[in-house]
């Protein structure tokens, strides 16, 4: 079932800003298993489960909703489609990309000119995003103008599949920590009150989470992720980021948060005492809902956990099986302690 809707969620278009098919998904999915929910004015989904511990905490379990993609900026007058970036998005990724614009989900491909009108010294750099154009097939500006509009969001058109122990899809980042955090929901309660957030806007500057954790004022926080899992070959002997079928990685340290020690700690010795396996992400890479939280109010203590992801912010990634269902476990384990 888990994988079910790993597949809905990652297929759901999210751009930052434009979450609403994803949250209409994760209201249906959660509204039993929860005491109350609510959508704040940035479009966060809220909800709150009550504890069985008498005198318990508050804890705060966020994961973000939206996904990295386009946005419609203008038209030329051959229809053809000029766009720009939400979030980061490495402009090598996106020639010959196929699309979907708007809420009619228009099929589009994102063109760059032949390789027979390029120079020498064209083909020798990357091609900026802004000398792209996405072509949908229609003929003038008129023509464009009926199906979409300035200001349309656009998502890759990207398939979710289950390939032997990994799953391909888009938007892993961070699809799959909605789903570790709906499945956590499905399999308490727990001795905490939880408070269960889906930000937005995380990918254009952890927006969502900042208000949200002002409203929730938890006593901690844990922020549910897919990350970078950068194990391929290297030309250098550089360590990974991390790597797919070690396990989840915790986070001590990125470019939004050092990560609260004790709470580092506890997730380590649970995993240890669960036989779960786990890593260390290298310190120093992204940033996480947990820079924004941490700093809330008098300050929130709070720590990543995430899912390696492979080829993350790009039209496809790759996630192990393994590690997702290990994430799950080790966030379980971690809340049913009810020490903290």
């Amino acid at each position: 079932m888990k994988y079910d809707l790993l597949e809905k969620l990652s297929n759901a278009p999210g751009v930052s800003g434009n979450e609403s098919a994803v949250r209409e998904i994760i209201v249906k999915e959660i509204g039993p298993y929860v005491d109350d929910m609510r959508t704040d004015h940035l479009g966060n989904l809220i909800a709150f489960k009550k504890g069985t511990k008498r005198g318990r905490k508050k804890i705060m379990l966020a994961a973000h909703m939206d996904e990295v993609g386009l946005m419609i900026s203008h038209t030329n007058e051959k229809g053809l489609l000029f766009f720009e970036k939400v979030g980061g998005i490495d402009d090598r990724v996106l020639p010959a990309k196929r699309i979907l614009i708007g809420k009619d989900r228009i099929p589009g491909l994102i063109c760059i000119k032949p390789i027979h009108l390029t120079r020498r010294e064209e083909r020798e750099k990357i091609i900026r995003h802004d000398a792209m154009m996405i072509d949908i097939g229609t003929e003038s500006r008129e023509e464009t103008g009926k199906l979409i509009n300035q200001g349309d969001y656009a998502v890759f058109d990207t398939e979710f599949e289950v390939l032997g122990r990994v799953c391909k899809g888009k938007a892993f980042d961070d699809r799959a920590g909605c789903v570790v955090l709906i499945e956590l929901l499905k399999s308490g309660p727990f001795p905490f009150d939880l408070c269960p957030v889906f930000t937005t806007m995380e990918e254009v500057g952890l927006r969502g989470a900042r208000v949200a954790a002002f409203a929730v004022k938890p006593d901690a926080a844990f922020v549910l992720e897919g990350t970078i899992c950068d194990d391929g070959p290297k030309d250098t002997d550089t360590s990974s980021t991390t790597e797919l079928g070690k396990g989840p990685a915790v986070s001590i340290m990125d470019h939004s948060i050092i990560a609260d020690k004790r709470l580092v700690q506890l997730l380590l010795t649970t995993a240890e005492n669960e036989g779960i396996p786990c890593q260390i992400k290298q310190p120093g890479k992204g940033g996480t809902d947990a820079g924004a939280i941490h700093l809330s109010g008098t300050g929130i203590p709070s720590v990543p956990l995430a899912v390696p992801c492979r080829y993350i912010h790009s039209p496809v990634s790759i996630i192990s099986k393994q590690d997702f269902e290990n994430t799950i476990r080790l966030m379980t384990g971690v809340l049913q302690k009810g020490t903290l």
